[in-house]
């Protein structure tokens, strides 16, 4: 274990990386396409699953947690907010904000070492988590908030 966790922080957490790879997959996903709510809960599992895969991909020996929200433009607008207690030395965290003229998508990603990490996600349409998580014992560790508002 002791192992495991040199490896995270000598390789350290790439969020301009993630964010490019997480982006990448919702413009897969969403790009051309009109807001339809029969489609969301296929359009968040694919994105979550494209965005693990591709994160896995990279070989790196880190645990992630990806959430996914999509819901229709109104005059309302779309707001989320995480917040995270976490060693900020080997955690890491990007969020990608994705729109276009139907619809916003917020996909938030946690790289969590060695911590505890609590989300909180408010939207008004379905929402897709998926986590690979392994019990690791806690460090040092801050909170950190992030949140998505519409532009």
């Amino acid at each position: 274990m002791e192992e495991y966790h040199r490896h995270c922080d000598e390789v350290g957490f790439n969020a301009e990386e993630a964010h490019n790879i997480v982006k990448e997959c919702v413009d897969g996903v969403l790009g051309g396409e009109d807001y339809n709510h029969n489609n969301i809960n296929q359009w968040t599992a694919s994105i979550v699953e494209q965005s693990l895969t591709h994160l896995v991909k990279l070989g790196k020996a880190y645990k992630y947690i990806v959430t996914c929200a999509v819901v229709q433009k109104s005059a309302y607008g779309f707001h989320t907010a995480s917040s995270c207690f976490w060693d900020t030395t080997s955690d890491g965290t990007c969020t990608v904000r994705w729109e276009n003229r139907t619809m916003n998508c917020g996909v938030s990603l946690c790289r969590p070492g060695w911590s505890a990490v609590v989300f909180r996600l408010t939207a008004t349409s379905a929402s897709q988590v998926q986590a690979i998580l392994l019990p690791q014992p806690p460090e040092y560790l801050e909170l950190q908030a992030h949140a998505i508002t519409p532009g």
